[in-house]
């Protein structure tokens, strides 16, 4: 007696994806730290690679136990695996709630990160390139207002930015809300589905197991049948 082999190989082959991706992860986030000048930045919030292997191992963490969990029958991988994404998900709720209700607050917070980032601005090449990436799009100037302090500020409008990362970032976030809705609701249909594939194995895995143990009962005591229909 064996599984669903649909639902088994359906769930090693999500996880297994997430497992490749989140290797890449950590591979590219060591090869950018180890690249990078020794010591400049070690602030989760403010250092991208570090931020990468934070991330990438602890999603390859958890496809690790769903990947053996489905292709070995593993009842404890796969409860733990099915455990895990319960509380990200409500972890994911639980944020969304409290960034709505707790908006002003959030801001603040996440202006003080940015402002701790902005200090190490020149230190780090990744942090350097992901702030110029959020500013530098239709810049000409790139020098952070190199030679314009003595201008006008209607009169650099097209030159420079005049506005901060923190207004951006909230601007264009506004701007995509659908894109980024979807992708959130996308992300969160993905994970209620493999925690459903991950039941329905838990629960085929515990069906033949039973079945095993009665049929193993009945072969080592023959009167078993009868004394249960008496």
């Amino acid at each position: 007696m064996k599984t669903c082999g649909g639902i088994k190989y359906t769930l090693f082959a999500c996880c297994y994806i997430f497992w490749v991706s989140s290797a890449v992860l950590i591979s590219v986030g060591i090869y950018a730290k180890i690249a990078k000048e020794g010591g400049a930045v070690d602030s989760l919030t403010a250092d991208p690679a570090l931020l990468l292997i934070v991330v990438g191992s602890f999603m390859f963490i958890i496809t690790f136990f769903g990947c053996f969990g489905a292709l070995r029958d593993a009842l404890n991988l796969l409860n733990i695996f099915a455990g895990i994404l319960v509380a990200i998900i409500v972890l994911q709720i639980a944020a969304a709630a409290l960034g709505f209700v707790f908006s002003d607050l959030v801001l603040i917070r996440t202006e003080a990160v940015m402002r701790r980032g902005i200090t190490t601005y020149r230190d780090d090449l990744d942090l350097q390139n992901l702030i110029d990436f959020v500013q530098k799009k239709s810049i000409l100037n790139t020098m952070c207002g190199y030679g314009m302090q003595s201008f006008k500020a209607w009169s650099i409008e097209d030159k420079i930015h005049l506005n901060g990362c923190l207004k951006k970032i909230g601007t264009w976030g506004r701007q995509n809300l659908l894109i980024i809705g979807g992708i959130t609701t996308g992300l969160c249909l993905l994970e209620i589905f493999m925690i459903t594939l991950a039941a329905v194995q838990t629960y085929q895995i515990k069906k033949i197991r039973e079945k095993r143990r009665k049929s193993t009962v009945r072969k080592s005591n023959p009167s078993y049948k009868t004394t249960v229909m008496c």
